[in-house]
């Protein structure tokens, strides 16, 4: 269902970065705010290039690993204050290993923790 005024391309409007590689490694997309966070290592033209020749170790056995099992990968990170939430998933479709999703966007100072019963 689509809801009215919203628009279908929510990615490009998602406040965190989308990047999408193929099985190969290789950037297949990247919404708007991927773009401007990788914009120092290239930026759009990253799209085409290999994931693998951008990452140091252990970040590339990893990525190496994701890449040959569809497993997932979820971490924070803290650089200059600011705190993200790294997620990388497996992109299937139809029950086919596609490739990787990361998901990467900045978390409030203060984050509440709801336990669920």
């Amino acid at each position: 269902m689509i809801l009215k005024g919203c628009d279908v391309n929510w990615m490009d409007a998602f406040g965190g970065a989308i990047t999408v590689c193929n099985t190969e490694g290789i950037i297949v997309y990247m919404n708007d705010f991927s773009i401007r966070q990788f914009e120092k290592y290239g930026g759009e033209k990253l799209l085409g290039t290999n994931l693998l020749d951008c990452h140091p170790e252990p970040s590339k056995t990893k990525l190496r690993e994701m890449l040959a099992t569809p497993i997932e990968n979820t971490y924070t990170t803290k650089k200059n204050g600011v705190t993200k939430v790294v997620t990388q998933k497996p992109w299937m479709e139809k029950g086919e290993f596609c490739g990787v999703v990361e998901l990467s966007f900045e978390l409030p100072s203060a984050i509440e923790n709801h336990i669920r019963s």
